[in-house]
């Protein structure tokens, strides 16, 4: 049972030096508003579906979930990514079961025009959806983000791994998380012997931020995707990270999917010149690996926090900007 005093909150301001710069404890604890952000958040916003490489001829497909609408993603005859909703006009029952975008299966383009389709778009081979009726564009969304991407051979990269993850803990809290870095010293020491983060440099967008860092060491350039001597994070709000990073000729894409209020699945996909990893690029998941977990642990122990009840509304640090940002769009679609 929450303890407490609701009167004791206010909405996040857009001051970041404010005492109310933080989202209100309610809104990562209380079961209704994960309904609210079906509609508000995941109904609204271009949300990542997955990479167009994976269905790369006619009538191959995957499933994917968004705002609690089941969608079918698939490539039709003319070679177009279409997503389409996974229910019958008889019943409503769905159409195909779960398929994961690692393993497409096929349906006959035909069967697609009988289905409603949702809005699509596209960075480069990545897809988005969109389940509202009039949304704003994808490059108003993503910004100097669409440029940056379109900017690099994505879809010269294979798919070579699927990590997927459940968590207890609200998704937004994991969200905040993966934003910023401030928690690296900390929480990532073996990480961040080889980087340089008094050289890193934090861009914060309208509804996009990245953080760019270097490495202590020059590295060979043939290690990267993109020539810049840095790795670079960039968060899409609300719910999607694709990674350049700085040590390995790869790109990573995750998404921080909404369970219920307290869980999320974390599905991390890498990306690589050839999809049969060589042994360092093996070694490299292995270490991304390790910085999940320890996100992992950390923000499962600010979960337990928050669901004590014990806090009204936290105050952000100062140099939390894509956090408070983060917080500022979810208070605004709340409010909308």
């Amino acid at each position: 049972m929450t303890q407490w005093d609701s009167a004791q909150a206010k909405s996040v301001s857009p001051d970041i030096t404010e005492k109310t710069n933080a989202l209100p404890a309610k809104y990562f604890t209380e079961e209704e508003v994960f309904e609210t952000e079906k509609e508000k958040i995941f109904g609204r916003y271009w949300i990542y579906a997955g990479h167009g490489n994976t269905i790369s001829e006619p009538g191959q497909f995957f499933t994917r979930t968004v705002g609690g609408r089941d969608l079918i993603v698939a490539r039709d005859e003319n070679g177009e990514v279409r997503a389409v909703e996974n229910a019958s006009d008889r019943d409503g029952a769905p159409i195909v079961g779960d398929v994961a975008m690692t393993d497409p299966e096929r349906i006959d383009p035909n069967d697609l025009d009988d289905l409603e389709d949702v809005h699509v778009d596209s960075i480069g081979p990545l897809f988005f959806v969109n389940l509202n009726d009039d949304p704003m564009p994808l490059a108003e969304q993503a910004g100097i983000m669409k440029d940056r991407l379109e900017a690099l051979p994505l879809e010269e990269y294979e798919h070579a791994c699927r990590i997927s993850s459940e968590v207890e803990c609200n998704w937004k809290v994991f969200a905040s998380n993966y934003s910023e870095c401030d928690h690296c010293q900390a929480n990532h020491q073996d990480w961040i012997k080889g980087i340089a983060l008094d050289e890193s440099e934090l861009e914060v967008n309208d509804y996009h931020w990245v953080l760019h860092y270097t490495h202590e060491a020059d590295i060979d350039d043939e290690l990267r995707i993109h020539d810049e001597r840095e790795a670079q994070f960039h968060y899409l709000w609300p719910n999607f990270t694709v990674n350049m990073y700085g040590t390995a000729d790869g790109y990573g894409t995750y998404i921080i999917d909404p369970i219920d209020t307290e869980r999320f699945r974390l599905v991390t996909d890498y990306y690589f010149r050839d999809s049969d990893l060589s042994e360092e690029e093996r070694e490299f998941v292995r270490t991304s690996r390790q910085l999940q977990e320890e996100d992992f642990e950390l923000v499962e122990r600010q979960w337990q926090g928050l669901r004590t009840g014990a806090l009204a509304q936290a105050q952000l640090g100062p140099n939390e900007h894509t956090v408070h940002r983060f917080h500022q769009l979810a208070q605004e679609a709340y409010n909308s």
